[in-house]
C-alpha cells in the first residue's frame, strides 16, 4: 500500500476546480470570462448591505444643509451629525438617531445598566449586517481559574530503557515505574532514591497499579503476562493468562477485587484477583485497547482504543452500554476527574471532555497540542496535564479548557533530541507533585512554582468565538 502525500486544503480545492473545468468548460486550460451582469448584481447587493446607513446619512446631511441655509434664524434645526438607523424616514426623530458629533444629546431610553449609544429602530427592516450598529453580546465561556506554572525540580535516572508506566502507592511514600529494560523499580517520593528493583517480565512493562486494600502490585507488559506481586515478599504470587498479544493498560476496580487489562488483541479482560479466573472478555473494539479506567458506579469500566472510539461497559453482563465516536484518531489516554462526574480523553486531533454517567460531550480544550498524546492526568485543583510524543508537557485549566502553560522536556546529556518523548504521567496522592516517565530513560518530578503570582504570570485568555460541537 503506497502512502498518500498529505496536501493542503487550498491545493485540493484547486484540483477539484480544475477537474470541474475540464468536465464542463468548452475551452480547456482557460478560466471562463467574468459575467458583467452577475458582477454588477453582486457589487450592488454588497454596497446596499454594508453602506445603507451611510447612504441615508449622506441624504440627511444634504437635506439638513438645505434647511439650514433656508432658515438661518431657526435655532432648532437638526444638527448634521445624526445617523438615522434603517427604518427611519424622518431625521428629526431624536429617539431613532445615533449621534456622531457632540452636538445633540438624545433621550436615553435604554436603561441604566446598558451602555450603548444605539436606540433600536421601530422599522421592520433592520440592517444587522454592519457590526458597528450591533450590540456586543458578552461571552458566556467560563473564565479560567489562575494556576501557578509548574517547574521541573528533580530528574531521576536509573532505568536502562524507556520508562513506560507509573503508579503511586496509596500512602504516598513511594511510587513504582515500569520500563523497557524489563524491570520494575520502586522509588522514594520524598528523596527520589531507589528502594527496590523487581525482575520477572521478559518484555517492556506497559501498565502498573498498586492496590489500596491489599499489599499487592499488578504489572502488565508486551510479553502477554499480567502479574500480581506481593510486596511483603517482593515476589510474584499470581499470573493471569489469557491475552493473545501484548497488554497495554491496566486498572484496578476501586471497590471490588477485580483487575482490568486491555491489549493488542482488542479485548479488555476482567480478572478475579484472588482466583485468577477471567470473569469477562469485553470484546467490541476493532483495534488495540490502549487506555482504561474504572469507577465504583455505572459505567464501571471505560475503555479507549486505537479504533478512535471510547466504550462504556456494563460490568454485570459484559456488554457495551455506549460508544463515543467523537475522536478521529486513536484514544491513547484518558483521565477521570477526582471530584466531578466527568472525564477527559486525548487523541492526536483534540482533547475532549465528557460527562458521566451518560457520556455527553462537553467541549474541546481550547488549543491543539498537535502531537500524539500518550498520557494525561488531572488533580483535585483542576490542573490537567497532557504529555506528548515530542516531549511537550501542557497544563490546562479543567473548567474552561484554557491552556495556561506549555513546557518542553529536556533530554538528559548523552541522549538524542528525538528521545524527548513522555510515555506516562501521574500526580501523587495529594496532587501537588507530578511525575513524568520519559524516553530518555529518566523520571522527572514537577511541582508548582511557589514564587509565581497572578501579576508575574498573568492569564492570557481569549474566550472562543465559536464553539465546535463535535
Amino acid at each position: 500500500m503506497e502512502l498518500v502525500e498529505p496536501q493542503s486544503l487550498k491545493k485540493l480545492s484547486f484540483k477539484s476546480l480544475k477537474r470541474a473545468l475540464d468536465f464542463f468548460s468548452p475551452v480547456h486550460g482557460e478560466f471562463p470570462p467574468p459575467d458583467p451582469l452577475s458582477k454588477k448584481i453582486r457589487l450592488s447587493y454588497k454596497m446596499n448591505a454594508e453602506y445603507a446607513g451611510t447612504k441615508q446619512l449622506e441624504e440627511q446631511r444634504h437635506s439638513d444643509a438645505r434647511n439650514t441655509w433656508q432658515n438661518q434664524d431657526d435655532s432648532t434645526s437638526a444638527p448634521s451629525g445624526v445617523l438615522a438607523l434603517p427604518g427611519t424616514e424622518d431625521g428629526n426623530k431624536v429617539e431613532n438617531a445615533l449621534v456622531v458629533g457632540p452636538a445633540l444629546h438624545p433621550r436615553n431610553d435604554v436603561g441604566p445598566g446598558r451602555s450603548t449609544a444605539i436606540i433600536s429602530s421601530s422599522g421592520s427592516d433592520r440592517n444587522l449586517s454592519t457590526s458597528a450598529l450591533m450590540e456586543r453580546i458578552p461571552s458566556k465561556w467560563p473564565k479560567p481559574v489562575w494556576h501557578p506554572p509548574w517547574k521541573n525540580y528533580r530528574v531521576i535516572s536509573g532505568h536502562l530503557g524507556w520508562v513506560r508506566s507509573i503508579a503511586f502507592d496509596p500512602s504516598n511514600s513511594w511510587f513504582c515505574t515500569g520500563s523497557a529494560d524489563r524491570t520494575i523499580k520502586i522509588w522514594d517520593v520524598g528523596s527520589g532514591r531507589l528502594k527496590l528493583t523487581l525482575t520477572g517480565h521478559i518484555e517492556q512493562i506497559r501498565g502498573l497499579a498498586v492496590s489500596s486494600k491489599h499489599t499487592y502490585m499488578f504489572s502488565a507488559g508486551d510479553d502477554k503476562q499480567v502479574k500480581c506481586w506481593d510486596l511483603e515478599q517482593n515476589k510474584v504470587i499470581r499470573q493471569y493468562h489469557g491475552h493473545l498479544s501484548g497488554v497495554y493498560c491496566l486498572a484496578l476496580h476501586p471497590t471490588i477485587d477485580i483487575l482490568l487489562t486491555g491489549g493488542r488483541d482488542s479485548v479488555c479482560r476482567v480478572w478475579d484477583i484472588r482466583s485468577k479466573m477471567q470473569i469477562h472478555a469485553l470484546s467490541g473494539h476493532e483495534n488495540t485497547v490502549c487506555s482504561v479506567f474504572t469507577r465504583p458506579t455505572d459505567p464501571q469500566v471505560v475503555t479507549g482504543s486505537h479504533d478512535s472510539t471510547i466504550k462504556f461497559w456494563d460490568l454485570r453482563f459484559g456488554k457495551t452500554m455506549a460508544t463515543l465516536t467523537h475522536h478521529k484518531k486513536s484514544v491513547r489516554a484518558m483521565a477521570l476527574h477526582p471530584k466531578e462526574h466527568a472525564f477527559a480523553s486525548a487523541s492526536a486531533d483534540n482533547i475532549k471532555k465528557f460527562t458521566l454517567p451518560r457520556g455527553e460531550f462537553m467541549h474541546n480544550m481550547l488549543s491543539q497540542q498537535k502531537t500524539i498524546i500518550n498520557a494525561m492526568a488531572v488533580n483535585e485543583d483542576g490542573v490537567l496535564a497532557t504529555a506528548g510524543d515530542n516531549g511537550s508537557l501542557w497544563f490546562w485549566d479543567w473548567k474552561s479548557g484554557h491552556n495556561f502553560q506549555q513546557s518542553q522536556t529536556i533530554v538528559q546529556p548523552g541522549s538524542l533530541d528525538s528521545e524527548a518523548g513522555i510515555y506516562a504521567v501521574s500526580y501523587d496522592v495529594t496532587g501537588t507533585r507530578l511525575v513524568t516517565c520519559e524516553a530518555d530513560k529518566t523520571i522527572k518530578m514537577w511541582k508548582e512554582d511557589e514564587n509565581a503570582t497572578p501579576e508575574t504570570h498573568p492569564l492570557n485568555f481569549k474566550p472562543p468565538k465559536e464553539i465546535r460541537r463535535f
